[in-house]
């Protein structure tokens, strides 16, 4: 078996990532994915279109970049998954978002095949993940960490070791969680400074000189809620609404707290009933923006 990489989803995320993996890993890699219009795309990097069955045949290392808990769930432990394809020595790195139980079941199941399961979810935009600038956060042993980080490194600007299975899908979903909150923050600033004639650039900016600073401010504020942009082809309030359960999930599991985050929820949720879920996620403006009639 030579040393090619697998690559299971390559949609919003996976395919700027798959696309610089090929590019700097010096490896060769074979995706799939139901949508044959990304693998098409790819070809032109060098990325080989294959099945499941291929990609389990012929790859020691597997990445997957899917939708969720659920899809990862189906590939690994469905019928014909990689769990009852696993070899000796295979790493199968998830580079989804998903529950932290599923992650270390994941782990469990892996290992029981003597091969080895990180979780490593990314953080930041789809720019990010084009530029290679992504932040990835790594759940599973040191050793095998050590040995992933320079794939991980062809897709990503900061790559942190979180600790054993489970915890890098901790950090990445409590920092979705924090981003979201933030984002209700700047809308409901916006919403209450249009509503007393205040310029809402003016705003923007000026919070950006002051404690008050943030990426949300720059990037999710600034380049979504000011102009209005909310394109489909974005991380869409649907998905934001699946990583802020996993959050939530994890608050009740240990009894603690999570108010912002079920604000966060109910504002989402509003602003799908408005008909915005597959709209990039700060639309959650509008939900604000419709309860006050503007």
């Amino acid at each position: 078996m030579t040393d090619k990489i697998g690559f299971i989803g390559v949609g919003t995320m996976g395919e700027p990532m798959c696309r610089n993996l090929a590019r700097k890993s010096g490896l060769e890699v074979l995706a799939a994915d139901r949508d044959e219009a990304p693998l098409k795309r790819l070809a032109a990097d060098g990325v080989k279109s294959a099945s499941l069955d291929e990609i389990a045949a012929e790859c020691r290392t597997i990445m997957l970049s899917l939708p969720g808990g659920k899809e990862v769930e189906q590939i690994c432990l469905g019928e014909g998954g990689l769990v009852s394809k696993a070899k000796l020595g295979w790493t199968v790195i998830d580079l989804s978002t998903s529950p932290i139980s599923l992650a270390r079941r994941l782990y469990a199941e892996f290992e029981g095949c003597a091969s080895a399961f990180a979780d490593a979810p990314v953080a930041r935009t789809r720019q990010a993940a084009i530029d290679g600038t992504l932040s990835i956060m790594v759940g599973g042993t040191q050793e095998c960490f050590t040995r992933i980080e320079p794939l991980l490194r062809c897709m990503a600007s900061e790559v942190t070791y979180c600790g054993d299975a489970g915890s890098g899908q901790a950090v990445k979903i409590l920092n979705n969680m924090i981003l979201f909150q933030t984002g209700v923050a700047l809308a409901e600033a916006l919403a209450i400074a249009r509503a007393h004639g205040v310029d809402g650039k003016v705003l923007f900016e000026t919070l950006t000189k002051g404690s008050a600073d943030s990426f949300a401010l720059r990037n999710h504020g600034m380049k979504a809620m000011l102009p209005g942009a909310f394109p489909e082809r974005a991380f869409s309030v649907e998905y934001a609404l699946k990583d802020l359960s996993y959050a939530i999930q994890m608050a009740e599991e240990r009894g603690v707290p999570a108010l912002g985050a079920d604000v966060v929820r109910e504002l989402m949720e509003r602003a799908a009933e408005l008909g915005h879920g597959k709209e990039y996620w700060p639309v959650l403006l509008k939900a604000i923006e419709d309860a006050t009639g503007k």
